[in-house]
């Protein structure tokens, strides 16, 4: 079964510096349930490493949770469960059906395009990194100016116009 790309790379979050996937996702694209998952990893905990998997803090899971209106994790009674890419390579070691390794082949083609891709744009990657440092001093400044500009435009004062007047002869 091959899912569109879309879908796998909307599940691929940046926590710690690390490309990782949630448990609970992964249990989605494997039509499992999420206390399934967990349990193979609890009975095969050698093959998962802190650097392979790792339980995310409330300070994660709560930015998690705010970027999207609606979470899907609601009811959760811990902290997820998450994967890196060798976390998810080492999970279809343990989850023996056949969707879970399709899966988890078209998951490992996804971290494979992501990395070319920021390979292949690495300057362009640079060029914005720079940008975003040199910009992020200055938003402070530019919503005190919008903020100012905003009064001005909603202020009753009339503006004198300055300079020579042609007289009319």
């Amino acid at each position: 079964m091959i899912l569109p790309d879309v879908v796998v790379i909307n599940k691929i979050y940046l926590i710690r510096g690390q490309n990782v996937m949630i448990d609970s996702d992964l249990a989605e694209l494997y039509q499992l349930e999420t206390k399934r998952i967990n349990e193979q990893v609890k009975r095969n905990l050698a093959r998962f490493p802190e650097d392979f998997m790792f339980r995310i803090n409330e300070e994660e899971f709560d930015n998690l949770k705010s970027q999207f209106a609606t979470a899907s994790w609601g009811g959760r009674r811990n902290l997820p469960y998450v994967f890196t890419e060798h976390g998810i390579l080492m999970l279809s070691s343990v989850l023996s059906s056949e969707r879970a390794i399709s899966i988890n082949i078209q998951i490992m083609r996804m971290f494979i395009k992501m990395r070319e891709l920021l390979l292949s744009h690495k300057d362009l990657f640079l060029q914005m990194e720079e940008i975003r440092k040199r910009i992020g001093s200055h938003d402070d400044k530019l919503e005190m100016i919008y903020n100012y500009l905003k009064r001005f435009r909603n202020s009753k004062e009339q503006i004198k116009k300055i300079g020579f007047k042609q007289g009319k002869n």
